[in-house]
């Protein structure tokens, strides 16, 4: 009896007569909460959905799990992108976009931008960190050059995004492939860029992977939930506002009725009133 799928999940197979290996990335209530209240032009949203969906492919393929955030940074429309995925898959991340159009490619809406990456692995002690331009025309091939230059192996990667789920299709040579079959990294290109959007957007994995390989053998491995599971941290944010200071907190109160703290990557509004911050600063004395 095969184990029910998880509405969002990471699920890695391996093409094993070809030392080939893949993965296919399905966010749908993940990417919908992601997106929640948020209302980004289209084009903007499909540039975080891919990314979102690539991260998830580079999360679960580590080889030692830690935090991942990649950060794309410009002077263009769409100044920022962020997303951050801790080593159980709990994904998190959006878009900074002043006066962005609803439509345009890569080049239009982040120009000269660069790509950052930081990997924080328990044990470290510092996150291991990475920045480089942005090479290539979509999301798809910013990664797939950054992929071929880290680890030193060609790889491809097919993305589709709606409104409903954004989706990755992933395939990478390993080290052997060409002894095992010197025309199977070529094969394995020309048949997933058979690929629709709507099949990727429709499909589950394994489906997938039935259509594009019918005649490969393909080791499908089980699949990996991904969450976004960031609730409320009020206790932090009043944190932040002591180290910020009374006199800067009580100067932004008074400035505006009230301190708002929003938390951009989970998401979560704070508010704090004339009675909070009293609280905050002069806790009741114990006797």
């Amino acid at each position: 009896m095969n184990t029910p799928l998880p509405p969002s999940y990471v699920q890695r197979f391996l093409l094993e007569d070809l030392d080939i290996r893949g993965a296919v990335v399905r966010l749908t209530d993940v990417w919908q909460a992601m997106q929640a209240g948020r209302a980004y032009p289209p084009a903007v949203a499909r540039l975080l959905g891919e990314m979102s969906a690539v991260s998830a492919v580079i999360a679960g393929n580590l080889k030692q799990p830690g935090r991942l955030t990649f950060q794309v940074s410009s002077q263009g429309p769409v100044s920022l992108l962020v997303i951050d995925c801790a080593e159980t898959l709990n994904l998190r991340g959006y878009a900074k976009a002043a006066g962005a159009p609803a439509t345009g490619s890569l080049p239009e809406l982040v120009g000269d931008g660069r790509l950052q990456l930081s990997l924080d692995i328990p044990g470290l002690d510092q996150p291991y960190q990475s920045l480089v331009p942005l090479e290539g025309d979509s999301i798809a091939a910013v990664f797939e050059h950054y992929l071929a230059q880290s680890e030193q192996q060609p790889a491809r990667l097919w993305l589709a995004c709606s409104a409903d789920a954004a989706v990755a299709l992933f395939v990478q040579k390993l080290p052997g492939a060409d002894a095992r079959d010197a025309d199977g990294w070529s094969r394995v290109q020309q048949l997933a860029h058979t690929v629709r959007d709507d099949e990727l957007l429709g499909l589950d994995a394994a489906d997938i992977l039935r259509r594009l390989f019918a005649e490969e053998n393909v080791r499908l491995f089980e699949a990996r939930p991904v969450s976004h599971h960031w609730p409320a941290d009020p206790e932090k944010v009043a944190g932040m506002l002591c180290a910020l200071g009374e006199g800067e907190v009580r100067t932004i109160l008074a400035e505006h009725g009230e301190v708002v703290v929003h938390d951009d990557l989970s998401n979560q509004t704070y508010r704090f009133d004339s009675s909070d911050i009293d609280a905050l600063f002069r806790p009741p004395t114990l006797h």
